[in-house]
């Protein structure tokens, strides 16, 4: 994962009108968060001389310390207990360390468009988790979403895999594997909520994903980095732009507009990321691209229309006089 897409911290009560300033701040999401990808793949490609595990530390540690002065300034909490200290502990190793982490190690090698559109099967994996944590069967629906959506990432892996090497098969797996981590970080966040404010949160969550990071930096072996001076802009353009002022965008667009509208970032992000990538970096955009895309989406839009239908469901239910099932 790029940008922290941290919904686990953020207030998520939908508010009943549309602003403009809520709408301006979605299109700091929509632009800032599709970019990161590509602002990733111009850090770690071969020759541009930050290794990954270096990349990740240095943005979060960064980026941290900033929200976390932020919310000191502001006379907010910012001292954990031991209990959120562990939660927001956990949570921020599997986004970041792992999330974050395998999207960076993949994209030395994978094209950021492909890197954006297999993570953006990150709510249909969210789903699947949910179901074998609530013990739940899936509706049909939720199935059908389910193998549409997993097709599409597969369909999007078929010319990697058939003209890539081995290295090349593993940043696929790396993908999936974020997907899966950033999706499980982000329930168990969800399931164990924490009384900080959210740019506080967000900032221990980034704290606690750099020491994994650090921990990936020694066992590995890392060079220290000698990035090209774009590779820097680049750097510094995920730090400001990604870690700080996309996070922030979306805490302030969840509080002004209504959250299915919000969400739309899952649908416009890996979008963004492709065209940013055919313009720049003159990444393919092949039959492949578009099917993988055009699957994984329905897939996504599947996943949360069953959602929207379980939480009517459990409306109508509370209601007093409503007949259950």
């Amino acid at each position: 994962m790029s940008a922290p897409k941290d919904e686990t911290s953020a207030p998520a009560s939908p508010h009943p009108s549309v602003s403009w300033a809520g709408l301006l701040h979605l299109f700091v999401v929509y632009v800032v968060w599709g970019s990161t990808y590509l602002a990733i793949r111009v850090c770690v490609r071969e020759g541009s001389g930050f290794p990954p595990f270096f990349l990740g530390a240095s943005r979060v540690i960064i980026a941290g310390i900033v929200l976390l002065a932020w919310t000191k300034l502001r006379g907010q909490r910012v001292r954990p207990t031991g209990r959120e200290l562990l939660i927001l502990g956990v949570s921020g190793v599997l986004l970041w360390t792992a999330g974050n982490g395998l999207v960076i190690w993949a994209e030395q090698r994978i094209h950021s468009a492909y890197a954006a559109l297999l993570v953006s099967s990150t709510p249909i994996w969210a789903a699947l988790v949910e179901s074998l944590i609530d013990k739940r069967l899936p509706s049909w629906l939720l199935i059908v979403a389910l193998v549409v959506g997993f097709c599409g990432a597969g369909l999007l892996s078929v010319p990697i895999l058939l003209d890539g090497t081995t290295a090349d098969a593993f940043s696929v797996v790396a993908l999936l594997f974020a997907s899966l981590s950033w999706s499980t970080g982000s329930i168990f966040q969800n399931r164990h909520p924490v009384k900080l404010g959210a740019r506080t949160s967000s900032a221990y969550q980034q704290l606690a994903g750099s020491i994994g990071f650090l921990i990936l930096i020694f066992l590995t072996a890392e060079p220290f980095p000698n990035p090209r001076p774009e590779a820097l802009w680049a750097w510094g353009y995920l730090v400001v732009f990604g870690s700080i002022l996309a996070f922030t965008s979306f805490v302030l667009a969840l509080r002004l507009l209504p959250t299915g509208i919000v969400f739309t970032y899952a649908y416009v992000n890996p979008l963004i990321a492709v065209v940013l990538g055919w313009l720049i970096l003159s990444e393919p955009i092949t039959g492949w691209t578009i099917g993988g895309a055009g699957l994984i989406l329905l897939g996504v839009a599947g996943v949360f229309h069953d959602r929207v239908n379980r939480q009517r469901r459990a409306v109508r239910s509370s209601q007093p006089g409503v007949i259950r099932e």
